[in-house]
């Protein structure tokens, strides 16, 4: 009679366990992939000092909030059409397979947005709220994973968030301190295998949102090993 209460918490670690391993995956990815607001805080660590580039990295804290919320809104009105879900999914699957891609072929960008802005801080708000990539990613793969996560337990949404933005804004902030102390990282080659490898792992990721979007929209059936 043990065996079945024991077997239930087992699972439900192993999904705990799980659903941390793809939040630090997506969230140490996203912290350190080239983009609008890695080359934020870049920038304004290499003019103003870390302490710039650290607030800068904290803006997701701040513009993601109604974004997951109102992501979580619109799910919840399709949660009914599989079909839709699955396409989200597939949608999901091509943006962490692109990604993934962006990963492993690593260039920093331009920051997009004005130098006249004087705070640090806001400058990171401005160019995250205003960036299209939060409002992708949320829609097509966080989102989708929370609702998952869910119905795991109540707890299970913030084990998810809280690892995903303790590598998110972590790399983004441990890399303000590198630029701080030397150019040099962003040139070599351990910032390259980095992003490589991240790659890697995120093509894995992607593979399996495309596995959760055919099997919504019953083009697979693995429960029955097709």
């Amino acid at each position: 009679m043990l065996l079945v209460p024991l077997f239930s918490i087992w699972y439900r670690i192993e999904q705990m366990a799980e659903l941390i391993s793809i939040g630090l995956i997506l969230g140490l990815s996203a912290g350190f992939s080239p983009g609008p607001l890695l080359a934020l805080v870049i920038s304004e660590t290499l003019q103003q000092g870390v302490r710039s580039g650290i607030k800068v990295a904290l803006s997701p804290l701040i513009t993601d909030l109604p974004i997951i919320v109102l992501t979580l809104f619109v799910l919840k009105q399709l949660s009914g059409l599989n079909n839709l879900l699955g396409v989200i999914s597939l949608i999901g699957g091509c943006v962490v397979l692109f990604m993934g891609y962006k990963s492993m072929n690593p260039k920093m960008g331009e920051s997009g947005i004005s130098e006249r802005v004087p705070r640090p801080l806001l400058k990171g708000v401005l160019v995250n709220a205003l960036s299209p990539h939060p409002y992708l990613f949320w829609l097509s793969v966080g989102g989708p994973i929370i609702n998952k996560a869910m119905g795991i337990g109540t707890m299970a949404p913030f084990v998810f968030l809280g690892s995903f933005y303790m590598l998110l804004v972590g790399s983004k902030v441990v890399l303000a301190i590198l630029a701080g102390q030397s150019r040099v990282f962003f040139k070599g080659t351990a910032y390259r295998y980095t992003m490589r490898l991240l790659g890697f792992a995120l093509v894995v990721l992607g593979v399996m949102l495309f596995r959760d979007g055919l099997m919504l929209l019953e083009v697979i059936d693995l429960s029955n090993g097709r």
